[in-house]
């Protein structure tokens, strides 16, 4: 198992993932990332644990709608692949296995 790194809000977190998807969690980090900086830019600074709660809840959100949008055939004319729901459902997974692993230096 491999170990990573990340930084989000100024914290590193070491985090473990399978060999291989260490380049896919830093993404994932950068998500996070992405996502505080646009609540410090809307909300201003807040406590770490509140910042990481707002980011998941956008994130959640928007998965929320993209999954609304395929059951409603919202996909402008595709079909809506079912692997999709699955996959989305094993991401959401895989980051509460993730958020449950981190650990703060």
């Amino acid at each position: 198992m491999a170990q990573v790194t990340v930084r989000i809000n100024g914290y590193a977190y070491t985090v473990g993932c399978k060999d291989g998807e260490e380049q896919h969690l830093l993404s994932m980090a950068a998500q996070v990332e992405s996502r505080i900086d646009s609540i410090k830019t809307s909300a201003g600074q807040s406590g770490e644990a509140r910042m990481l709660v707002m980011a998941a809840l956008l994130m959640a959100d928007e998965l929320f709608e993209m999954d609304k949008a395929l059951k409603a055939g919202g996909g402008g004319g595709v079909r809506p692949d079912g692997r999709l729901g699955k996959r989305l459902g094993k991401l959401a997974r895989r980051a509460e296995e993730l958020a449950g692993s981190l650990e703060q230096p």
